[in-house]
């Protein structure tokens, strides 16, 4: 597991990383009972969700540090003939992500934030703007579209292109707990807007 500091920027500010830890210690302090019944309610939120109705090649997340938990979306999915892929750190470009084939039994090694991930394969991965849609994990969120993640800025730097050419960007939906929803983020040049979040208990969709 990574420790509290692994993703944070300079350039967060103090109450962004306070608001971090607090949310981060809550989703934590649930039972394996609740995160379970978090993950069957977010994978059937998912599937009523238009936007993944028409998605085939999805990126996805494994759950830690009590994270809103896909598995069960994933296996659902996988029936279905959906194709996951997993987040890799890029070997030559830092602070970026390339997206590997998840498929059962895939050899998995942890990186250096202690998550795990296949290993990086030029030939097997797939472009960020070839998916159709991502499903990553959020710290926190608003309901007018602010974000809060661990701090790295991983996904911002891998769809920047969105904002330039956004008919090529995939669908860009953030999962967590709902109560990791809050009054009000504020929110940052950089940041890359999201097509909504899903959560254990609805939707927040926030531009078409």
């Amino acid at each position: 597991m990574p420790n509290d500091n692994a993703f944070d920027s300079g350039l967060d500010q103090p109450s962004r990383q306070a608001l971090r830890k607090t949310l981060r210690q809550q989703r934590r302090g649930l039972s394996y009972e609740e995160q379970a019944q978090a993950s069957e309610r977010l994978a059937l939120n998912l599937l009523k969700l238009p936007e993944m109705h028409r998605s085939r090649h999805i990126g996805v997340y494994l759950a830690n540090d009590g994270e809103i938990d896909p598995a069960l979306y994933i296996d659902l999915g996988r029936r279905k003939g959906l194709i996951f892929y997993l987040p890799v750190l890029h070997p030559v470009y830092p602070g970026k992500l390339v997206f590997s084939p998840y498929r059962e039994g895939v050899p998995l090694t942890a990186n250096r934030f202690g998550i795990p991930e296949p290993a990086f394969s030029e030939a097997r991965r797939r472009p960020a703007w070839a998916l159709d849609a991502v499903l990553f994990p959020l710290v926190g969120f608003d309901e007018m579209g602010g974000r809060l993640g661990m701090g790295g800025g991983f996904y911002d730097r891998t769809f920047a292109f969105s904002r330039l050419r956004p008919g090529m960007a995939p669908k860009l939906i953030g999962l967590a707990h709902d109560f990791q929803c809050v009054e009000r983020l504020p929110t940052e040049p950089w940041d890359v807007p999201l097509h909504g979040v899903v959560t254990d208990r609805r939707c927040y969709r926030f531009r078409s």
